[in-house]
C-alpha cells in the first residue's frame, strides 16, 4: 500500500517539506500498521527539518501521532487491529497518513481521550511529567520558573505544577500569551517583552530566587536563568529555540551558588518500555482527573506542514498544533 507523507530531500527552511506518496511494507515481526488520524507538531520537528539536528536525507519528519491499528505483524500479542494507539519519539516520520511502527513504542489510548487530544498531549505531556516529577521533582509550596509558558509544553506544565501545589512562575511574550498562561496554572507570569525577568523573579520570591528553572529557550536566556536561581538551584535546559546555550563552566556554577546544570531529553527518560508506559499513564491519568486541559491552538491539513512550521518558529502559535492527514 501507499501512504501520503511529508518528506524532505534536504534540511533547511519550511519550504523543504513536501507531500509525497510513499510505499509501505507490511508490518514485520513486532510491528503494526497504523492509520493515523492526528499528528502532533513539536519544536523537535523544527530541529530535525532545519539541520540543527543532523539527519540523513531524504527523511520523514515528525515524532508524534495517534491513530488506529489496521494490521499487526508476527509476535504482537497485546495489540490488535482496531485498537486506538499513540506514540511519541523514535525515528522521524509521523507526518503521514499511515505508518508502520514498533509495537513496543506504542501505548493504548483510553476511551475517554479523543485521538486529537492524544496526539496533542503525548510528547508534550510526557516531557512535563519527566521534567517536574523525575528530572527535578518539584515540591508543593516551592517556586519554579518555566519559559515559553503559553506554548504546548508550557501550558501543560502550569497545570501540572498547580496540581502538585507548586507556585509556577511563567515567562511569555505579550499580554495575550501572559493571560493564557495564568489561565493554565501559573501564579505569576512575566512578560519578557516589557519586564526584566531577573528583577521580577527576585521580587516574587522575596529576593531568594527559584530552586529550579526549566529553560527551553537556550542561548538567549542562559544568563537570565543563572541569575534567577537560588543557591544550589537546578538549571534544567531542555530546549534551544534561540540556539544552544554557551558551554557551562564549573566555575560559573560555583560562583552563582553551587548550582546544578542538566540537559535532559525525553528519549532518555522513556528509554525502557516500563518508563514509557508509566509516563504516558501519568499523563492520561491527569487528563482523566481533569487536572490537565489541552489547548489545541491550530490545526493544519497535512499539505500545510510548511506553514505550520513557519507559524511555530515565528511564535504565532499557542498551546499545541496538529496536522490532520
Amino acid at each position: 500500500m501507499q501512504a501520503r507523507a511529508v518528506r524532505m530531500s534536504a534540511q533547511g527552511g519550511p519550504e523543504v517539506l513536501t507531500v509525497e506518496n510513499i510505499p509501505l511494507a507490511d508490518p514485520s515481526e513486532g510491528e503494526v500498521l497504523i492509520r493515523q488520524t492526528a499528528i502532533g507538531i513539536n519544536y523537535l520537528d523544527v530541529y530535525h527539518r532545519s539541520g540543527y539536528y543532523t539527519l540523513p536525507v531524504p527523511s520523514g519528519v515528525g515524532s508524534e501521532a495517534a491513530g488506529v491499528i489496521e494490521r499487526t505483524g508476527h509476535g504482537v500479542a497485546d495489540l490488535k487491529a482496531g485498537d486506538r494507539v499513540a506514540y511519541a519519539g523514535g525515528a522521524p516520520g509521523s507526518y503521514a497518513s499511515h505508518r508502520v511502527m514498533p509495537a513496543a513504542r506504542l501505548v493504548k489510548v483510553p476511551d475517554a481521550v479523543p485521538d486529537d487530544i492524544a496526539a496533542a498531549v503525548m510528547l508534550k505531556g510526557m516531557t512535563v511529567e519527566y521534567l517536574l516529577q523525575r528530572c527535578y521533582p518539584v515540591k508543593a509550596g516551592e517556586y519554579a520558573l518555566f519559559y515559553a509558558a503559553a506554548g504546548g509544553v508550557g501550558l501543560l506544565a502550569g497545570q501540572w505544577g498547580r496540581e502538585l501545589g507548586v507556585k509556577m512562575i511563567g515567562v511569555a511574550s505579550g499580554a495575550e500569551k501572559c493571560r493564557l498562561a495564568r489561565e493554565h496554572g501559573y501564579v505569576d507570569v512575566i512578560d519578557r517583552t516589557r519586564e526584566d525577568i531577573v528583577e521580577r523573579v527576585k521580587a516574587i520570591t522575596g529576593g531568594a530566587g527559584v530552586p529550579v528553572v526549566y529553560d527551553s529557550v537556550g542561548k538567549a536566556t542562559f544568563d537570565t536563568s543563572i541569575k534567577s536561581l537560588k543557591p544550589r538551584g537546578f538549571f534544567v535546559s531542555f530546549g534551544t529555540t534561540t540556539g544552544a546555550p554557551p558551554p557551562v563552566e564549573a566555575a560559573l556554577l560555583q560562583k552563582h551558588g553551587s548550582l546544578y546544570f542538566t540537559r535532559p531529553t525525553l528519549v532518555t527518560y522513556t528509554a525502557w518500555r516500563d518508563e514509557l508506559v508509566a509516563s504516558a499513564t501519568a499523563v492520561f491519568d491527569m487528563l482523566r482527573r481533569g487536572a490537565l486541559r489541552v489547548h489545541v491552538g491550530a490545526r493544519y491539513p497535512l499539505a500545510d506542514a510548511p506553514r505550520a512550521h513557519a507559524d511555530l518558529e515565528a511564535g504565532r502559535t499557542t498551546g499545541s498544533s496538529l496536522l490532520i492527514p
